[in-house]
């Protein structure tokens, strides 16, 4: 058994197409647990009792997810980069965590 050590912050798009969104983000955090780390992806988490469509409630789960990425080790990045994607990449930087992108066809970086 692997000594998972690591927190990841999965940051990848969610609104739009979110099925295929959701669909994505899943193999992201399946990609994570195989590189040895734990994936932490609250846009998976979050819309399960949070309305993503209420501006309001939108805004409560960005902010749950910004005290969560400041608990990670580091940011990972898959997919296009949305508003929600900027935010977490302008968040990490200011903290001086270690970003990686990776391109969303292969899973590579």
């Amino acid at each position: 058994m692997r000594n998972f050590s690591k927190f990841v912050y999965v940051a990848s798009p969610f609104a739009g197409d979110v099925e295929e969104n959701v669909r994505k983000t899943k193999g992201y955090c399946k990609f994570v647990v195989d590189k040895g780390m734990v994936p932490m992806a609250p846009h998976l988490h979050y819309p399960q009792f949070l309305d993503d469509n209420s501006p309001q409630e939108r805004e409560l789960g960005l902010m749950f997810s910004l005290s969560l990425l400041s608990k990670c080790d580091e940011l990972w990045v898959f997919g296009g980069i949305s508003k929600g994607v900027r935010g977490e990449i302008d968040t990490a930087e200011k903290i001086g965590m270690p970003i990686r992108y990776f391109l969303e066809q292969t899973g590579d970086d």
